[in-house]
């Protein structure tokens, strides 16, 4: 989580250690493309581009820096092959595994939400 900073994300986030969890984990998760990305992990590992083809309206930068916060987070990791050109395979971790029922509830609620508009 080095990418978390003390009192950076509301009044009860003090230090990392004694983080309002919610928002904590808001921060890991939060981010326009994070939620996408990871629904489409918890199916099954996928290479770069397959993740990039699936997105439609991410571009490369965002995309790369939305992963590489998944992993510096401990949630995702990446594996590169030794094929030229190289490919660089991406997975859910156990603490990313954890987050996978996490996201059904989430998608559930909103879906209802939207229903209701």
């Amino acid at each position: 989580m080095s990418g978390f900073k003390s009192n950076q994300y509301g009044t009860c986030t003090l230090t990392v250690k004694h983080a309002c969890p919610i928002e904590l984990t808001m921060h890991i998760i939060g981010g326009k493309w994070k939620g996408i990305i990871l629904s489409l992990l918890s199916q099954s590992p996928m290479y770069y581009n397959a993740i990039r083809r699936e997105i439609p309206g991410i571009t490369q930068r965002i995309l790369t820096l939305q992963l590489r916060d998944l992993e510096k987070d401990g949630i995702i990791e990446r594996e590169e092959t030794k094929d030229n050109p190289k490919k660089v395979l991406y997975y859910l971790t156990a603490l990313g595994e954890d987050l996978a029922p996490i996201l059904k509830s989430i998608e559930k609620w909103g879906n209802a939400y939207m229903s209701k508009q």
